[in-house]
């Protein structure tokens, strides 16, 4: 999946305060061509050269998206076939991170963890342009991402941390949220990339404040899928219809997003994994990664989380019984045995 880049090559060398949008292209002929010539400068000087780093499952998503928005993606995976996807969604596959960085206006990693982030940002240090803008959409740890953001400025180069909520689905439909660690100047820069891959893009804070409110909010997501599952399977057991306590729970105080979007049992609400064999969708072993994240983070800052320790017990044993590879909702399997 990713990316530790191999031996380098090439030369060195609170809320969104204004929303991006594009100039559209009318597909009918402009009965003024000298303003359909200006309209196509414009649209021309909102494209970037951005280069791609990570094509995993997010990754390769959100790489094409960047493309079929008009951008000219360079796009670097360890993978062999992550590569041929990136072509074939109109990116540039690349041999190298550093051949995927020189000369982008915007370098987009998407990573399994802190230290290959590290990594990469040291090795790119050298060849970034000085204009460039470094965008990390992994989630890693608070420390890191303030990190490499300091070690980036004393390069004399802007980097923002910009994890991703959302799943497959959003990265590949274009419909992410991203949570923007970083100042504000950093933030309208990164801003019109970031939307083109996303539905809201939202200004956390200082540097590390998008990774401290994504390990936030999926602390909540997984313990709140815990017990969205613990409670279809009571009513299972009591006798209830799943499709109407679905019904009622779904409009009433027991709401969340765990239950009328991603409910864990099939046939019931939107089509979502648990219609798939809990194939596809976002991985207990990823949910695990976030939860041992936040349950880092409350140890560093002395905060009680009792019910995301025991979510992430309860995720721990799951993918320790080789359950890891499916989507989290699947955990409802360990209740119902």
């Amino acid at each position: 999946m990713i990316v530790v880049p191999l031996p380098l090559a090439g030369g060195a060398r609170g809320r969104a305060r204004r929303t991006y949008r594009r100039p559209v292209c009318e597909a009918r002929p402009s009965p003024n061509p000298s303003r359909e010539r200006e309209g196509s400068k414009i649209r021309r000087e909102n494209m970037a050269r951005i280069g791609f780093i990570g094509l995993g499952n997010m990754g390769g998503g959100m790489a094409a998206n960047l493309a079929k928005k008009g951008h000219d993606v360079r796009a670097f995976d360890l993978s062999a076939d992550a590569l041929d996807k990136a072509k074939a969604a109109g990116c540039l596959p690349v041999a190298s991170a550093a051949e995927a960085a020189d000369g982008a206006e915007a370098i987009v990693t998407m990573l399994p963890a802190g230290k290959h982030v590290a990594e990469v940002y040291d090795a790119l240090f050298g060849i970034a342009s000085p204009s460039a803008i470094l965008i990390d959409c992994s989630t890693i740890d608070v420390a890191t991402a303030k990190q490499v953001a300091a070690a980036a400025q004393a390069k004399g180069l802007v980097a923002v941390d910009a994890p991703v909520s959302g799943g497959i689905g959003a990265a590949n439909a274009g419909t992410l949220t991203f949570m923007v660690g970083g100042s504000a100047e950093a933030f309208d820069r990164a801003q019109a990339i970031l939307a083109d891959m996303g539905k809201a893009v939202i200004h956390a804070g200082a540097n590390g404040a998008g990774q401290a409110a994504k390990i936030c909010n999926n602390m909540i997501l997984g313990a709140t899928m815990i017990a969205t599952c613990e409670a279809f399977v009571l009513a299972e057991k009591l006798g209830l219809d799943a499709q109407a306590f679905y019904d009622i729970a779904s409009v009433s105080s027991g709401q969340s997003w765990s239950m009328t979007t991603y409910a864990p049992l099939p046939g019931i609400g939107p089509d979502t994994p648990a219609d798939h064999d809990y194939q596809g969708g976002f991985a207990a072993a990823l949910m695990l990664k976030d939860l041992r994240l936040a349950m880092e983070a409350a140890k560093d800052t002395g905060a009680d989380t009792p019910m995301g320790a025991k979510a992430a017990e309860r995720y721990e044993a799951f993918a320790e019984a080789g359950q890891g590879s499916l989507d989290f909702s699947a955990i409802i399997r360990t209740l119902r045995n």
